[in-house]
């Protein structure tokens, strides 16, 4: 019994030496690697970092590393006062390099289908159907008039000129069968939105409460309204007056 304990102590101080050896081996083996090659210092990710961070708001999210010259990815960033200002554009994995490329304007990453809010106004989001919404043609920068029809039977123009900041859900080019592009490329009719649209418009407090109103408690329309669209004659309509309206 004695001797199978000593065997097995033996044995595990064995196996610790070698890992041990082991061990240094495969760290020796590095430094010579490293002591042959020229280094370099890069910022590598070590956390995701998500598009829209500010480079100002990096630091936590990188490391300094030396790696051999020949693995450092051209265009990256040394110091992040050469990115000042700018924001990510993509999101950022950790292990990868730091590189100027995937940083820019704010502007970048907004993209055409956003506008931004005018100072003072805050937003607010409905969904519509596309026939409620010019047929799903709307896009951020046109202005709307937002129109309320409850279910007492009463209809009124209650907003003109609201700013439409974000359209998601909007109507793409579909392939035509022959494999071409149709009307949203300039070809053919323009193909019918089959889906409800996500509207975001800027508006005051009262104005917002309009719209929730209107989605709440009736149906809500929008009419494409330019600058130049003559919104003057509005009134309640209701089944006694719609007559009236429509032949006077």
């Amino acid at each position: 019994m004695r001797r199978r304990i000593l065997a097995a102590v033996a044995a595990l101080v064995l196996l610790l030496v070698g890992a041990v050896v082991l061990l240094a081996y495969v760290r020796g083996a590095d430094a010579r690697a490293l002591a042959g090659a020229r280094t370099v210092e890069v910022l590598v990710v070590v956390e995701p970092i998500p598009a829209g961070t500010p480079a100002d708001g990096l630091a936590e999210f990188l490391s300094l590393e030396p790696i051999p010259a020949k693995a450092a990815v051209p265009g990256r960033v040394a110091d992040l006062a050469e990115i000042e200002g700018q924001v990510a554009l993509v999101d950022l994995q950790p292990g990868e390099q730091l590189l100027a490329a995937r940083f820019g304007s704010a502007d970048d990453i907004r993209g055409p289908e956003i506008v931004d809010v005018p100072k003072g106004l805050q937003e607010v989001s409905i969904l519509l159907e596309p026939q409620r919404a010019v047929g799903g043609r709307l896009a951020a920068g046109d202005t709307v008039g937002v129109l309320v029809s409850l279910s007492d039977g009463r209809t009124h123009a209650v907003l003109h000129k609201v700013l439409v900041t974000q359209v998601q859900g909007a109507p793409v080019a579909a392939p035509a069968p022959d494999g071409t592009e149709t009307a949203a490329a300039g070809v053919g009719p323009a193909p019918a939105p089959s889906a409800s649209l996500m509207l975001t418009f800027a508006v005051t407090a009262a104005q917002a409460e309009a719209v929730v109103f209107g989605s709440e408690h009736g149906t809500v329309w929008l009419s494409l309204e330019p600058e130049d669209a003559d919104v003057s004659g509005t009134e309640v309509i209701t089944p006694d007056t719609i007559y009236g309206k429509v032949f006077s």
